[in-house]
C-alpha cells in the first residue's frame, strides 16, 4: 500500500478564509514550500505548523492522506 499526500483540503481553506498565497510568503511560508504544496510533495511538521497558524486551522483542513487502492 502507498499513501497519497494531498493539499487540495489546504487550496479549499485558503479559498474559504479569503487567505492568499502573497499572506502565506508574508508568513514565512516560501516559494518553494508553495510548489511543493502544488505538487503534493511532502513538507514538514513545523511547516505543517506555520500554515496551519496563519490559516487558523487544523491539519486536517491542510493536508489528507489516501491510499493508492
Amino acid at each position: 500500500m502507498i499513501i497519497i499526500i494531498d493539499f487540495s483540503p489546504l487550496w479549499k481553506t485558503l479559498k474559504e478564509k479569503n487567505i492568499t498565497q502573497y499572506k502565506l510568503i508574508q508568513h514565512g511560508i516560501n516559494k518553494g514550500l508553495l510548489d511543493r504544496l502544488r505538487k503534493n510533495e511532502n513538507i514538514t511538521l513545523k511547516n505543517l505548523e506555520k500554515i496551519c497558524k496563519v490559516c487558523e486551522c487544523t491539519p486536517e483542513k491542510v493536508v489528507r492522506f489516501t491510499d493508492d487502492e
